[in-house]
């Protein structure tokens, strides 16, 4: 694994990958990618980046998920409401930080189905939020902003309160003019069905 770069602040990242992932059928986060699994694939992305700590919210398939996933350097927690939907993860996610962790200036989300994820990524939404000072950037791809996104401590609250479906994207509308982006063309690519996971394959 590469050196990591030296660490410009306490910035966190949460890897939400609480979901059933219906329309697969199976465990997406489990899925073989690069000779390891999805989910391992993005957290060993996470740790070659700036960010500490790196936590996963698991929920569905818990048990089966976390025997598969090499557990140094990363925390694990269990969202027990995940089948109300993608906000009680991040809500999860940021109450454990607030406690473990209460003096990280940001959190960056991140899903672990957009396979071409890089640290470099993760490290340009730092330095964006760094230079530009905005307390909200995001990633740029098919005339959308979403994840991986980085949210400054001042949305925490936000974050926490977050319910049902609505997940980040709502406070990225929300806050549209305190939003900057970084340009992430494959983010669009994710896996959602089998048919996503073949292409990916291919």
């Amino acid at each position: 694994m590469p050196a990591k770069e030296s660490k410009p602040a306490n910035i966190a990242v949460i890897i939400l990958a609480a979901g059933r992932s219906a329309r697969l059928g199976s465990p997406k986060q489990l899925l073989s990618y690069r000779g390891k699994t999805l989910l391992q694939h993005s957290i060993d992305i996470a740790l070659e980046s700036q960010v500490s700590p790196v936590m996963v919210v698991l929920g569905s398939n818990k048990e089966m998920i976390e025997k598969e996933l090499d557990q140094t350097n990363i925390l694990i927690e269990e969202n027990t409401l995940w089948e109300s939907g993608m906000a009680s993860s991040i809500s999860c996610g940021i109450n454990k930080l607030n406690a473990i962790a209460p003096d990280s200036e940001a959190v960056i989300l991140m899903v672990c189905d957009q396979p071409f994820v890089s640290a470099s990524l993760l490290n340009e939404l730092i330095k964006q939020h760094r230079e530009t000072g905005k307390p909200i950037i995001a990633s740029s791809y098919e005339n959308t902003l979403g994840t991986p996104a980085l949210f400054h401590k001042s949305l925490f609250s936000e974050l926490s309160a977050l319910e049902g479906e609505s997940g980040a994207k709502s406070l990225i509308k929300k806050y549209s003019q305190k939003t900057g982006s970084i340009s992430f063309d494959q983010g669009s690519i994710d896996i959602d069905t089998r048919e996503n996971y073949r292409n990916l394959s291919k």
